[in-house]
């Protein structure tokens, strides 16, 4: 009987935890990094020249092809990192300027692919211009990262209950 209640317990304090986990997960969805313009935008683009240089010559896919992609895709992820250091400013500046570094060399690759006519004028001006979209976000980030600032969490938010004796 004394094995139950322990299973039990057990069960009932993971069945907290995964309730908590899946608030936590929730919340920061709607709240994180994924809701600022900058992600998303980047995000769309990365997923969108995935797919167009599904059309690139075979000989271009350790170079061209890879580099764009990379590059891209960087963007986004260099974002999510710099949205966790927001409570040290020069780390989440930097992390900022990094991603606006990859911003330009994707637009690079992009006017290559263009003059290497794998992809149209109308598609690269189409894909530039919200790259500029995005290169002014991060500018704006950049410039003013106390507007995205994290407030520093206080060392005594667990509050510690004493068990009886």
């Amino acid at each position: 009987m004394e094995l139950a209640k322990v299973f039990y317990s057990c069960y009932v304090c993971f069945c907290k935890s995964l309730f908590i986990l899946t608030f936590l997960t929730l919340f920061f969805m709607k709240t994180g990094f994924k809701t600022l313009g900058a992600y998303k935008i980047s995000y769309e683009l990365a997923m969108i020249i995935f797919n167009l240089t599904k059309a690139f010559p075979k000989e271009e896919t350790y170079s061209l092809t890879d580099q764009v992609r990379r590059s891209s895709r960087s963007i986004c992820v260099n974002f999510a990192e710099a949205y966790r250091k927001r409570l040290f400013i020069r780390h989440f500046v930097s992390k900022l300027t990094d991603c606006d570094a990859e911003c330009s060399e994707t637009q690079v690759w992009l006017e290559l692919a263009k003059d290497c006519q794998y992809i149209t004028t109308s598609q690269y001006n189409e894909i530039i211009l919200k790259y500029i979209d995005v290169g002014n976000l991060l500018g704006d980030m950049i410039n003013n990262p106390e507007k995205y600032q994290e407030k520093p969490r206080s060392k005594n938010t667990v509050q510690v209950i004493p068990t009886p004796k």
